[in-house]
């Protein structure tokens, strides 16, 4: 069986923007391949407020994203809450919730909150939030958030995306034994994506 790697970070814009393609392939995709998902982590964990030149930088990338993709953001989110370059907090949720079998769903989660609701997933209280809309046992999703336990497989995750030499999100890239086939992104193409997927896949057995 191959595994296709999704390198992700739940606060990732871009990851955010290919998330309707994402869905797609995962719709689509062959069943010999297993999905492992990756939490790419982009930035620590930071109390610290967001430097007001990067805030105005990614305001900009939304509104890039927004003209090249189609993709819908809610700029409240910049006046309502204090925005802070910390995203290994929703990386841990995001493996937690992998615990319950649920990681996908939990990266869909923070996401909604994050660009759709304006709400911090800095911080634990919204991504606790995530954890209820959908259906997470609340109460060992916050004894596993902060947990050793899940802190070790955040590292682990980190190891994955060196080895396979990953330094952007979102990433894709397709595994048979030990070589390693990054997938181009689409991120309004899933047809384009799939072809080259399968491709690689029916050709990797030969």
């Amino acid at each position: 069986m191959s595994t296709l790697f999704y390198v992700v970070d739940p606060m990732c814009s871009w990851c955010y923007a290919f998330s309707p393609t994402w869905q797609k392939i995962l719709d689509n995709l062959p069943s010999n391949i297993k999905v492992v998902y990756v939490e790419g982590g982009l930035a620590p964990i930071s109390n610290d407020t967001m430097p007001n030149d990067m805030q105005v930088m990614l305001q900009g990338v939304w509104k890039q994203i927004h003209e090249s993709v189609g993709t819908e953001f809610n700029f409240d989110f910049w006046t309502n809450c204090t925005p802070r370059r910390s995203t290994y907090l929703s990386c841990q949720a995001a493996i937690a919730a992998r615990t319950q079998g649920k990681e996908y769903e939990m990266i869909s989660a923070i996401q909604q909150q994050y660009y759709l609701n304006a709400k911090n997933p800095s911080n634990s209280d919204t991504l606790e939030d995530a954890a209820k809309m959908i259906g997470l046992d609340i109460n060992k999703f916050c004894e596993d958030l902060e947990s050793e336990n899940v802190m070790l497989k955040l590292q682990e995750d980190f190891k994955i995306r060196d080895k396979i030499k990953v330094h952007s999100f979102p990433s894709l890239v397709l595994k048979y034994k030990n070589n390693y086939f990054p997938i181009k992104i689409e991120y309004n193409n899933h047809e384009k994506m799939l072809s080259h997927i399968n491709d690689l896949n029916d050709n990797i057995y030969f």
